[in-house]
């Protein structure tokens, strides 16, 4: 069997006030081809379908379109779809019985019975191979709330999060391992920040309070033959182990991963065991900018747009770009100033990067675009210009465990 991940589309996804629809309609007939060129048996998608709990409805139709096209040019590919941090998990749950009739799977979160037991019949997919039979199970597990662990009977040393994580995994694996067959292959899916992982500047919300609750690789059991993750846009292996992988996001979402080496992943099954691992690049049909290459004065970085080469594009396809400005202090009329540099190039002016000479070693928040800071920073610069040093661990974790809570009300 072979099968094809994928992860982190965020279909709807705007970058500094940019549609993409043109990109991501790209790679979804870029994907379609390669499914159907590749002769994939099984595709999954490890959460953040889309950028956010309420997707355009630009963004739903591409996702239809795709799945349409999807039904009638591979029939007998099984889709296993999962919700992600970005993504509502009520919004991609209402279409599951439509979908599963057209053995399309898509978990936008996970439910529990009046005892509180999980729903196993939709954590775990069947993945069965072109004469029908099932060659592997698939632990559909979306991205996890707090409010989807119980943690009530754990004792006070342990991270309640990471072992309420530890616990659902274990709980759907023993389900998965009382269902299966010998030689069906055990493949589990998740949307979570790995201990190890490699964030993008910028572009990842938090997972499960923050990176104090990166999750072990151990949370994977030795059984699992592949574990397909979404969330990091970096493509990377976690804790060196070739069988547990981030594919990575299809497109840059923001201007700091224009240098990813952007993916898909393809594995082979041979009966239980992973036979081959092929990473797929995705083809990049929207450049991206930075000119000029490192912060320079702002006459000469004036200078280097004025005397950069663009050819004539379509809108949708012209280079996005990034302009890093050194400035001793604030400029008056300074997008102002880049754009008539800019005029008559073809290129879509994305971000203006200041930096500024300090006078002195007090760090400042004060010329940044709030855009350009995390709440993290906020908070910390604002309890060492009140306290004196950094906030102590306590104050930290309560900080995450707010944010956390804002997180999961802003995506019900």
């Amino acid at each position: 069997m072979k099968i094809l991940h994928t992860s982190d589309w965020h279909l709807g996804h705007q970058l500094h006030g940019y549609q993409r629809d043109y990109e991501h309609q790209q790679f979804l007939d870029w994907l379609a081809d390669t499914l159907e060129r590749e002769q994939v048996d099984a595709l999954l998608v490890a959460g953040d379908i889309f950028d956010s709990a309420n997707p355009p409805a630009s963004a739903w139709r591409m996702l239809y379109r795709f799945l349409a096209r999807l039904a009638k040019s591979l029939p007998d590919l099984n889709v296993v779809m999962t919700g992600g941090n970005h993504d509502s998990p009520s919004k991609l749950d209402a279409p599951h019985e439509l979908l599963k009739a057209f053995d399309l799977h898509l978990v936008g979160g996970i439910s529990r019975d009046e005892q509180g037991q999980l729903d196993m019949d939709r954590l775990l997919v069947p993945l069965t191979n072109r004469s029908g039979a099932t060659t592997a199970w698939v632990l559909a597990v979306p991205f996890l709330r707090s409010s989807d662990l119980r943690t009530e009977d754990l004792g006070e040393d342990d991270d309640r999060l990471i072992k309420g994580v530890e616990i659902l995994y274990r709980q759907v694996t023993d389900a998965a391992r009382a269902i299966r067959q010998p030689g069906q292959a055990l493949i589990g899916m998740g949307h979570v920040y790995m201990a190890s992982g490699q964030l993008s500047e910028m572009s990842e919300r938090r997972v499960l309070g923050g990176n104090q609750h990166a999750l072990p690789a151990s949370v994977f059991p030795d059984d699992l033959c592949y574990a397909a993750l979404g969330h990091l846009h970096l493509a990377q292996r976690v804790a060196k182990k070739e069988h547990i992988r981030y594919c990575g996001s299809p497109l840059p979402l923001s201007m700091s991963e224009r240098h990813y080496k952007h993916q898909v992943v393809v594995l082979e099954l041979d009966g239980e065991s992973l036979s081959d691992i092929t990473p797929i690049p995705v083809p990049r049909v929207v450049d991206m900018l930075k000119v000029p290459a490192d912060p320079q004065p702002l006459e000469q970085a004036l200078k280097a747009l004025k005397a950069l080469a663009t050819e004539d594009s379509p809108r949708e396809t012209q280079p996005y770009l990034e302009v890093p400005v050194l400035l001793d202090k604030p400029q008056a009329m300074l997008r102002e100033k880049v754009l008539q540099a800019l005029e008559g190039k073809a290129v879509r002016l994305a971000k203006i990067t200041t930096h500024y000479r300090q006078q002195q070693d007090t760090p400042s928040l004060a010329h940044q675009r709030l855009s350009e800071v995390s709440p993290q920073q906020v908070f910390a610069l604002s309890w060492q210009q009140k306290y004196d040093g950094q906030p102590p661990n306590a104050m930290c974790e309560a900080f995450e465990q707010l944010l956390t809570r804002i997180d999961d009300e802003e995506d019900k």
